[in-house]
C-alpha cells in the first residue's frame, strides 16, 4: 500500500528545529498513513511545546489528527502572551539554567530549580505533579509525554532568555519578593533579629534588611544592588508594573 504524501510548512520560528533540507514551505514529507499529526511534527525535529494551531488544508486539527495523502499542512507557533490553564503559573528549570532561574525570582516569579541535575525522568515527574512549566534547551526532554507543560528556551544569553520567557508567558512581576538563593518568600527583617547572620562591614553599613522564610538568608542593598535594580527595571518596563512595591532590596 501506498504511503501517504503531504506537503508540510512549518512557522519561521520553527524551522531551526528541522535540517536545512526542510525549512522551506510545502516540503514533501511521507507519513506512514497511522501516525497522528503530532508525530509527523516531531519527527521533522519540532518539540510540541512549541506548537501552536496546526492547519490541514486551512481548517484547524488537533495532534491526534491522521495526515491523508495529498494534504497541506501549516504547522505554527504558539500565540504570546501563551495561557497556560489549569494550576497558578509557575516554573520549573532544568540545571543549565540556573542565571535565568535566578532572575525570575529577582522578579518575584516562582521558578524551581535545582543546583545538580535531577535527570530528565525526575524532572518531568515534577513538572507534573507540581504543574509546573519545564523551561529547557534541551529538546528530547520537552518531548517526554508526562510533563505538565512546557517551554523550549530559545537563547543561550540570560538577558535574551529572560525577555523571551516574559513575553512568552507574561507572568506577574512581583520584584524584590523572593529569594534568588531557595525560591521561598522573603519578609521585612529588623537588624538585630539577623545581626548574627552578618559581617562586621555589613552591619555597621545597612540597616534595612530581607530574610528568605524558607532558607533564612539575608538579603541587604549590597554592591550588586545597581546590577540588579538595572534587571529589575528594564524588565518592569517592558513587561508591565510590578504588582508590588519594591521594598527589600536584594544583595
Amino acid at each position: 500500500m501506498n504511503r501517504p504524501d503531504i506537503h508540510l510548512t512549518l512557522a519561521p520560528e520553527l524551522r531551526l528545529f528541522a535540517p536545512p533540507s526542510r525549512r522551506t514551505d510545502r516540503v514533501p514529507t511521507t507519513t506512514d498513513g497511522a501516525s497522528s499529526l503530532g508525530h509527523v511534527v516531531e519527527s521533522a525535529g519540532v518539540p510540541l511545546t512549541e506548537v501552536g494551531r496546526l492547519l490541514v488544508d486551512g481548517r484547524e486539527v488537533p495532534v491526534s489528527y491522521v495526515p491523508q495523502d495529498g494534504e497541506t499542512v501549516e504547522v505554527l507557533g504558539v500565540s504570546r502572551p501563551q495561557q497556560v490553564p489549569g494550576a497558578p503559573l509557575r516554573f520549573l528549570l532544568d540545571v543549565h539554567l540556573g542565571t535565568l532561574a535566578r532572575r525570575l525570582r529577582l522578579l518575584g516569579v516562582d521558578a524551581a530549580y535545582d543546583n545538580e541535575d535531577p535527570g530528565d525522568q525526575a524532572l518531568a515527574t515534577r513538572s507534573a505533579d507540581e504543574r509546573r512549566v519545564l523551561l529547557s534547551r534541551d529538546r528530547g526532554l520537552l518531548r517526554r509525554r508526562e510533563i505538565w507543560a512546557g517551554a523550549y528556551v530559545y537563547s543561550d544569553n540570560p538577558d535574551e532568555q529572560l525577555r523571551d520567557v516574559l513575553g512568552r508567558f507574561a507572568p506577574a512581576l512581583t520584584p524584590w519578593t523572593r529569594c534568588t538563593a531557595c525560591n521561598g518568600p522573603l519578609h521585612d527583617a529588623d537588624k538585630e533579629s539577623v545581626g548574627d547572620r552578618l559581617e562586621g562591614g555589613t552591619h555597621r553599613s545597612y540597616d534595612v534588611f530581607a530574610q528568605c522564610s524558607d532558607c533564612e538568608r539575608v538579603y541587604w542593598r549590597g554592591a550588586h544592588h545597581a546590577r540588579l535594580e538595572r534587571i529589575v527595571n528594564e524588565a518592569v518596563a517592558e513587561f508591565g508594573e510590578p504588582a508590588l512595591p519594591a521594598e527589600a532590596q536584594q544583595a
